[in-house]
């Protein structure tokens, strides 16, 4: 049984890795990405988190090369529209001043009441020194129990550093792509044995 965390931090890492290992342009990963997205939320919810969070990309990010910036940003804005299909409750938290940010998603930006739904944040054209220097926009996003990062890499990259103070960090070798629900009961699995005592 379980000891299921409220709130969950998503970092997908390994599309481009996984595009070259395919034989395709790096850019080619990100949309390889979104029936991962896809599947992890379906069975979040079957598994009782009410809460995901979602790295999109970064203001870092946006210096990669143009065909890529573009790949990721326009598979971020799909996954808006496939989140919102499954019923829950999504908003967006990143630089929205920024040319950046893609326009389609303002209406997005502000977080709202929701009841009975599962939340879902997405952090798009998101920077930790921004957030720090601007009034802590995501401070609407609450404390995050647990991260779980794909593709091996053991670093939270900026993801939002107040909120993840206590979070308990789990790594999973694999590729985002190639996610599958076990990677996720995994970390359930490995959480609820962690000793949560914030501080005390």
């Amino acid at each position: 049984m379980y000891r299921t965390p409220t709130h969950v931090g998503i970092i997908p890492d390994g599309n481009r890795r996984w595009a070259t290992q395919n034989g395709m342009n790096k850019e080619d990963g990100y949309k390889y990405g979104l029936p991962a997205g896809l599947e992890l939320l379906r069975a979040a919810k079957r598994l009782g988190i009410k809460e995901l969070t979602y790295y999109g990309f970064t203001v870092d990010n946006c210096k990669r090369p143009k065909a890529q910036v573009t790949a990721f940003t326009d598979a971020c804005c799909k996954a808006v529209k496939l989140i919102e299909a499954e019923g829950a409750e999504v908003c967006v938290v990143g630089n929205t001043n920024s040319p950046c940010f893609p326009p389609e998603l303002l209406p997005y930006a502000e977080r709202k009441d929701c009841q009975n739904k599962l939340r879902v944040n997405l952090l798009i054209n998101y920077g930790w020194e921004w957030d720090l220097n601007n009034g802590w926009p995501s401070r609407a996003v609450p404390r995050i129990d647990l991260v779980i990062r794909w593709g091996g890499m053991c670093r939270l990259s900026g993801f939002l550093p107040i909120q993840t103070v206590y979070s308990d960090f789990y790594i999973v070798k694999d590729l985002w792509p190639d996610f599958k629900e076990q990677h996720l009961k995994d970390a359930l699995d490995w959480y609820s044995r962690q000793d949560v005592t914030l501080g005390g």
